[in-house]
């Protein structure tokens, strides 16, 4: 696979290959630093814990993560905390803690800050640095530049292994093996990889990456190779977006590489801390201020932050700086939470006696968006109202709509739950957020004349009146017939009607006899027409 190793192990350093070219071209390579297990050595480290003590992570009754030991004694994420304590009894169990991973992982960024200038954070325990010509000039080749950051951070008392590639993705599984990809070899080094590798490093999946990859495999598609050779177009008309994404990362297309240019827009924030901040306390009150100030910021232009420096500069002119990146755009609560870490394990000195804590208190916060994207690439999932679930996105949409509510009042925030009815209309009840999302009939009951799929696309209750072909009304005879052959539909305008299906007779009313109809129009749309009363109204629009 033209693939070169140079990870360190615990106990020996495996050998390196000689004769892999360094880089010398237009084309930046990337380096990732990946320290395993990252959570459960956060645990260790937080609780003064040796080395060889196995510890696992749990969150919602099921482990996240685990150290080496207690791999070796059998446990494996994924499993129940009471089949993970039977694997191993003697194990330490901890919650997850976000705050935690990042507090402990920011010395370990600040040395290997100290080395190379520009890194770029993805998430506790994995970043990325461009691999430009000054650097390699600098440090020698790359295989040179990940032995000595692997021993920065083994200097800090963590593991490593790192990976280069040309693009981000690439180096991040390589980092994973502790391999170096040959430049232009990243699809030809992907293609054998099982198609689980896709999902594996949440900082590239989007929402759905694992159904996805569950979906390929009983396809009978087995590797990324496999994957990446459909034709775009097949995969874009059939998978969702997403899976565009993880086809493109498949293909190792083209990608921005660690920290790019700046946007044109002036979103940052500056603020003077009066008076000067020497209390992590203090740091994460006006971070959490901060954070809040620049969402909004953000918000008035239709913006999301997925990339985000944070600058800290003390009273005799020392600055901490760290670019932090998210697949996902970031909210004010991301944002309080990168400036916690960051600013408490600066201030703290962290696990390191090697990392150089502030010389006097902060004077100046600096928050600068590095990439932006639309707003409207932010959906969240609306779990619990019988739509898809995502745990943290539904979290997140839930807040928001709890607060639109607070501004608009209780009932200006309705959810569509999915109901039993025989029309489109009677299937999707609105309730107001917060009631109980129950539904107004069974949906899984048989609903005898209940209009079949597809439902239409887009709902309406206009007042429409179907003529025949010599002008005079169509109406609908008690036998559930058309009194004439549909010809026009008069509304703000005349259609002609190019194809008609039904009647369907739903009930008697008043008047007479209610029923649904299909029609055709000459501009390509279809109607989904409700005759009652002894009239006409539009019910559903099919694109």
């Amino acid at each position: 696979m033209g693939s070169a190793t140079f990870h360190k192990a615990s106990a020996q350093r495996v050998a390196v290959r000689q004769g892999v070219p360094a880089r010398r071209g237009p084309a930046q390579r990337v380096l990732a630093l990946w320290c395993p297990d990252w959570p459960a050595s956060a645990a260790a480290a937080e609780a003064d814990l040796a080395p060889d003590v196995p510890v696992a992570v749990l969150h919602a009754n099921r482990v996240v993560a685990c150290s080496a030991s207690a791999r070796r004694s059998g446990v494996r994420r994924g499993m129940r905390k009471r089949q993970a304590q039977a694997a191993c009894p003697e194990m330490v169990l901890t919650g997850a803690d976000g705050n935690r991973d990042g507090q402990q992982y920011e010395p370990i960024a600040a040395a290997v800050m100290a080395v190379v200038p520009t890194v770029e954070v993805l998430r506790p325990g994995l970043l990325v640095i461009p691999l430009t010509d000054t650097l390699c000039h600098h440090l020698g080749e790359e295989q040179k530049i990940a032995e000595r950051l692997t021993d920065v951070v083994g200097a800090c008392g963590a593991e490593a292994q790192a990976g280069v590639a040309d693009e981000m993705f690439t180096a991040v599984l390589a980092a994973r093996r502790g391999q170096c990809v040959e430049p232009g070899g990243d699809a030809a080094w992907l293609a054998p990889l099982p198609i689980a590798e896709l999902a594996v490093e949440p900082c590239f999946d989007g929402p759905g990456r694992s159904e996805l990859v569950d979906l390929l495999r009983r396809l009978g598609i087995a590797t990324i190779g496999a994957f990446a050779g459909f034709p775009i177009r097949d995969v874009a008309t059939r998978f969702t977006a997403d899976a565009v994404a993880a086809h493109r990362l498949a293909n190792a297309a083209p990608a921005r590489g660690p920290v790019g240019g700046h946007i044109q827009e002036d979103l940052a924030i500056e603020y003077d801390c009066d008076p000067p901040i020497d209390r992590v306390d203090a740091a994460a009150f006006v971070g959490r201020r901060l954070a809040e100030e620049l969402h909004r910021r953000l918000a008035a232009v239709s913006m999301s932050c997925t990339r985000l420096t944070v600058e800290a500069v003390t009273q005799l002119g020392q600055r901490h700086s760290r670019t932090w990146r998210a697949v996902t755009p970031l909210t004010a609560d991301d944002i309080a939470c990168r400036i916690r870490w960051q600013l408490d394990g600066w201030l703290t000195g962290g696990r390191g006696s090697h990392v150089q804590r502030p010389d006097s208190p902060i004077v100046m916060l600096r928050l600068e968006p590095v990439e932006v994207i639309g707003s409207g690439a932010m959906h969240y999932a609306l779990s619990g109202y019988g739509l898809p679930e995502s745990e943290v996105d539904s979290e997140r949409a839930r807040t928001a709509l709890a607060r639109v509510q607070g501004l608009l009042g209780g009932d200006a925030v309705k959810i569509p739950v999915l109901s039993g009815g025989r029309g489109p209309a009677e299937q999707v009840r609105l309730v107001t957020l917060g009631e109980d999302a129950v539904p107004q009939g069974d949906p899984l009951a048989p609903w005898p004349g209940r209009l079949p799929q597809p439902a239409p696309a887009t709902m309406a209750a206009a007042a429409v009146a179907v003529l025949d072909p010599d002008g005079d009304p169509v109406r609908v005879s008690a036998r559930g017939a058309f009194s004439a052959e549909p010809a026009l539909i008069v509304g703000p305008r005349k259609w002609s009607v190019q194809w008609w299906a039904g009647p369907w007779p739903t009930g008697i009313d008043g008047v007479g006899v209610s029923a649904r109809a299909q029609v055709l129009l000459d501009d390509a749309r279809a109607l989904l027409l409700h005759y009652r009363s002894g009239g006409w109204t539009v019910e559903g629009v099919y694109e």
